[in-house]
């Protein structure tokens, strides 16, 4: 793979939400196809399974802190990544509320918490950071089946609905300023998966999922454009 998108350099990847669950799974694939992954974590008291991760990988690990609702937080990692060149930089981010809240029951306070978890901070963290990433490389971010304004014919999770819908729209803006480079910038819309976002009842497993999330990952490399897509590669209506 390093062939194919960096010449000999091995490629990196930057895993924004990189400690548990998918992020931390993704991280492990990627590392496990020969690419140096930087992960991102908010605690910096807490071990995680990406230290685990980092234990085991030879130097092929970095961990940075990053709380993504800390403005502040980005030009210190910037500073810090200013001599990385970056093939891949992934915003897996997310929160929630309660699912079956209509809309107008929403608390102020869960409605900014969802929107700037789910749509502000992850676009805050791509501008800042966009520019250590290849100018053929991807920008990509976690979107969701949910944030499809086309498929929503069940309601329920209406806030998180509108969040990913809300990043779809930036990430879609973001693409159109990005349209003189030769970046792929890729919203996936992985599916329902058992993590602690998704809960126990989700059919899919984190084990059976991650492979085929980066598969679709690195298929957009060397396409230029924006794309909204599901675990198969398919296209999502908007």
């Amino acid at each position: 793979m390093s062939s194919t998108v960096t010449g000999q350099r091995t490629p990196t990847a930057l895993i924004v939400g990189a400690s548990r669950g998918l992020g931390h799974a993704m991280a492990a694939e990627f590392l496990d196809r020969g690419w140096s992954v930087i992960g991102t974590v908010r605690d910096t008291s807490a071990r995680t399974p990406l230290h685990e991760l980092a234990d085991r990988a030879e130097g092929r690990v970095t961990i940075e802190h990053l709380d993504i609702n800390e403005p502040d937080h980005l030009a210190p990692l910037h500073e810090r990544l200013a001599e990385r060149r970056l093939d891949l930089l992934f915003v897996n981010a997310g929160t929630t509320n309660s699912e079956r809240t209509p809309i107008g029951a929403v608390t102020t306070a869960d409605f900014v918490e969802v929107m700037i978890t789910n749509a502000l901070s992850p676009m805050r963290v791509i501008e800042a950071l966009e520019d250590l990433v290849s100018p053929t490389g991807l920008v990509g971010a976690m979107s969701s089946g949910q944030g499809s304004i086309t498929n929503n014919t069940t309601a329920g999770r209406e806030v998180y609905r509108g969040s990913k819908a809300a990043l779809n729209m930036f990430m879609r803006s973001f693409a159109i300023r990005q349209a003189e480079t030769q970046r792929a910038v890729v919203l996936m819309a992985p599916g329902w998966i058992r993590t602690a976002l998704g809960g126990p009842d989700a059919p899919f497993t984190v084990e059976e999922s991650v492979p085929l999330l980066v598969d679709v990952l690195l298929s957009q490399l060397g396409t230029p454009g924006l794309a909204y897509l599901d675990r198969s590669g398919r296209t999502v209506p908007w």
